[in-house]
């Protein structure tokens, strides 16, 4: 009896062992299968209540605006394509450590009207002091992504009094910095079409999403076109950014902006792409708080 208990309780020993075994094999294959964070498009998060929103008549236009927090204020501005609800885990950070935050819906995007009037860097760029002025804001800090962080750009290099700092994530000067068919990449593909189903749900016009992305497709690659001198005389102190694995932004041209804005800070977040505000919400927000957290 002894015996045939030793022999059953080795035999059971032996199976939770070849189970473990099993598992683990499963488990190492389904992690070795799963995209690496960079290549995916997380969800954005809920938006937390007491916004105050609105819309600012502005060039012609109605511009979609929303207001969190006390504090010095930041304008965070979103990238092409998409809108303001992308920053969703960023401005609950900057509220908590004390800041005011705006964020806005650029021209044409999110819940923002149009005009006829072709997209344009500096359009936009008008339109974000246009709204500045409407809040009666003199001076921001900008956090700009993609299209946002060109429209930082812009500001910097011809209105800097209005700024106190700019964070310029995955931007470019010129169209020689994007990777070429970058926008074809599985997933700047995925974004598109998640901006399809965004598009249709807050636009005033939102069966005219396919026109919208060749507008915008136009001004990708004819804009903007900053030179190395308008980029040497930027005096706003400056972080320029990117993620490591930037689906269409090339690493050289991230690095030249750095190089060539007057004490610019170069900052590459790991095992990110275009997409670092949403793939690693925590270090992407350090690295804003970083620069505000500096004259």
């Amino acid at each position: 009896m002894d015996r045939f208990l030793r022999g059953r309780a080795g035999l059971v020993a032996v199976v939770v062992l070849l189970a473990a075994l099993v598992a683990g094999q499963g488990c190492s294959s389904r992690s070795a299968t799963a995209p690496a964070v960079w290549q995916t498009l997380p969800a954005l998060g809920p938006v937390p209540p007491g916004a105050q929103s609105g819309y600012a008549p502005v060039d012609g236009i109605r511009m979609y605006y929303a207001e969190f927090g006390e504090g010095r204020p930041v304008l965070l501005l979103h990238g092409g394509l998409s809108n303001s609800e992308y920053w969703d885990y960023q401005f609950p950070a900057l509220v908590r450590a004390g800041y005011r935050v705006i964020v806005a819906d650029s021209r044409g995007h999110g819940r923002s009207t149009r005009t006829a009037e072709p997209y344009s860097y500096d359009l936009m760029s008008a339109d974000v002091l246009a709204l500045l002025d409407y809040l009666r804001l003199p001076k921001v800090d900008l956090v700009g992504w993609s299209d946002g962080g060109i429209i930082g750009l812009n500001i910097a290099i011809h209105h800097p009094e209005r700024l106190g700092s700019l964070f310029a994530y995955g931007a470019n000067s010129d169209p020689s910095g994007l990777i070429p068919h970058g926008t074809d990449s599985p997933n700047f593909a995925r974004f598109v079409a998640r901006a399809r189903t965004e598009y249709q749900a807050l636009s005033p016009t939102p069966d005219q999403y396919d026109g919208f992305v060749a507008q915008i497709t136009h001004m990708w690659d004819t804009q903007p076109d900053y030179t190395a001198d308008q980029l040497r005389a930027i005096t706003v102190p400056t972080t320029i950014a990117d993620g490591e694995h930037d689906e269409v932004i090339a690493r050289a041209h991230t690095e030249y902006l750095a190089r060539t804005i007057p004490h610019a800070e170069l900052r590459i977040l790991p095992n990110v792409s275009h997409f670092g505000m949403l793939q690693n919400p925590d270090e992407f927000n350090r690295a804003v708080l970083d620069r505000l957290s500096r004259p």
